[in-house]
Formats: C-alpha cells, structure tokens, sequence
C-alpha cells in the first residue's frame, strides 16, 4: 500500500463525515500498526477485502461518537442495533467509496460489527496494517487498513 492507495480511504472518510453532519473530521497522520490485535474503540465495523488485494478495512469508535453520529443524521433511536448499523455503514461506505477508485476486482464484504475489546479484531501476520486516528466533535476515532 503506497501514499495514494492511502489517501483513497482519507479522503473517503473525511467525505463521510463531511456529508452525514456537515463537519469537517480532522485526520491525524497515519501510523504503521504495531500489534497484531488491533484495539477497539466500542463499536467496529469491519469490511472483508478480497480479489486483487486481500485484507480488511476497518472503523472503530467510542460509543458516545456513534451515538453523536446517529444524532448529526436526525436520528433519536440509540440502540444497541442502531449503534452498530451505524458503524458498520461508516466502514461499508468509506470502503465502497475505495472500491470506485481501486475497480471492481477490490471486492467488499458485507460489514461485520464487533463491539468492546474483541477477539474478532485481528489482522493477518503478513500484512502491514495503517491506522488512520481520526478526530470528529472531540471524538477519537481509528481507520484501520489492513490489505496486501
């Protein structure tokens, strides 16, 4: 993964944010990944990568983020399942916008949603995993890409 392919998923996320609440999200620089079992911030939404590059994106944030994410699109219901719905549809969106620029051999599962401190969240050994910290209304967010 170069600089380019990177800026795809930034600049796809900042967009994200940019539609749904009319906030602009800061992104922090993005770091190599040191572990092999990524943390989770309460609600991740993980996407499947398959075809030309294999791997995961996914995003992960704290509770009170998505809670204020559902709030910015109009919405009151704060439930556990729409917590998740809205997560994992940051991560779907952020990576069906990716699919459009990569081509239709970028192939996207459907979003998985894990919540809390999971098991689940794992990245393969051989891949060099991104994270993209991102700030929105004070809220600490991560964007991991994980793909080879």
């Amino acid at each position: 993964m170069n600089a380019q392919d990177l800026n795809v998923f930034i600049d796809g996320a900042v967009h994200y944010f940019s539609q749904v609440s009319g906030e602009h999200a800061d992104v922090g620089t993005p770091y190599l990944m040191n572990t092999r079992e990524p943390a989770a911030l309460g609600y991740t939404g993980i996407i499947g990568v398959t075809g030309e590059q294999k791997g995961a994106v996914y995003f992960s944030a704290p509770q009170l983020m998505v809670k204020h994410l559902l709030s910015s699109m109009g919405e009151d219901d704060m439930s556990h399942s729409n917590l998740c719905d809205a997560v994992g549809e940051v991560a779907n969106t952020i990576s069906g916008n990716a699919r459009k620029t990569f081509g239709k051999e970028f192939m996207i599962s459907t979003p998985v949603v894990v919540t809390g401190q999971s098991e689940k969240i794992a990245v393969p050994e051989e891949v060099r995993s991104y994270v993209v910290p991102i700030t929105w209304r004070g809220h600490q967010a991560g964007l991991v890409i994980s793909l080879v």
